[in-house]
């Protein structure tokens, strides 16, 4: 076991405030995401009114400010935007309980600070992009350039004074529903092949008010590429949320079935 192998076991927890953060959830059949899971998860579906299920993609955008390890001062902190995609999973625990979290499929984020330092202490495997947001009037903008041309997006959101309906064709059959579906969630899972354990980061956040906006997304190329490349992802719902702080704890290691190690 190496220092490194070590150390990307998320070893500090963390802290930033998230200026925006919009994240897309996108629908898809489960036997399409089910390689994506590593051995102890499980898919988090959704059965729509039709008796359809569906496993869901999100792909989140995070305007983050003063991110940096819990105890410094925020003048130490980064300032970047963070872009990922993740798959909505379960993961099992003994007594009967079940964490709800998501499993990390690609990261990208414009800061070389934050790509060396999240790839020391994750697997998150983070890629330098081009990335720009901005707010004009009610209008959030999102443009990512990825370097291998897999991870492009570009989104506008509308912040209306009040929430959006879901978009069209979205499997969900109310807010409600769609709700619990709205990313990040409380955990994160990372799997690590060498020991065959799971590696679980719980998030902290101040209040979490996620509201349902209006998108457009002229640009997204993930779906175009590698094990989901063909599929016909359906977006299922948009939140956004501001304006909040957020962090993480250190990862704790766990067995496959779920007990603390």
């Amino acid at each position: 076991m190496t220092v490194r192998h070590l150390l990307q076991r998320h070893p500090f927890p963390m802290r930033t405030h998230f200026a925006h953060s919009l994240v897309l959830t996108y629908a898809l059949p489960p036997e399409q995401l089910a390689p994506l899971v590593p051995p102890a998860l499980r898919l988090d579906t959704y059965t729509d009114p039709e008796g359809t299920e569906h496993g869901f993609v999100a792909a989140a955008l995070v305007d983050t400010r003063s991110l940096r390890p819990t105890g410094l001062p925020a003048a130490f902190g980064v300032d970047t935007v963070l872009t990922g995609y993740r798959v909505f999973t379960r993961f099992p625990t003994p007594g009967g309980r079940t964490m709800r979290g998501l499993r990390i499929l690609r990261s990208d984020t414009g800061s070389r600070v934050m790509v060396a330092g999240g790839n020391l202490f994750s697997r998150y495997h983070y890629r330098l992009a081009r990335i720009g947001s901005r707010v004009v009037g009610r209008t959030l903008e999102f443009k990512v350039v990825s370097v291998d041309g897999r991870a492009d997006l570009h989104v506008r959101a509308e912040l209306a004074d009040g929430p959006a309906p879901l978009p069209p064709g979205s499997p969900f059959a109310d807010a409600r529903a769609a709700r619990r579906f709205a990313g990040p969630l409380p955990y994160t899972f990372e799997y690590e092949p060498r020991t065959r354990s799971m590696i679980v980061v719980k998030a902290e956040r101040a209040r979490w008010e996620p509201v349902p906006v209006a998108v457009e997304v002229p640009r997204l190329t993930f779906f175009d590429h590698g094990p989901l490349a063909g599929s016909r992802p359906v977006l299922a719902n948009a939140f956004h949320v501001a304006d909040l702080d957020y962090g993480w704890l250190a990862g704790s290691r766990r067995a496959l079935d779920g007990s603390l190690r």
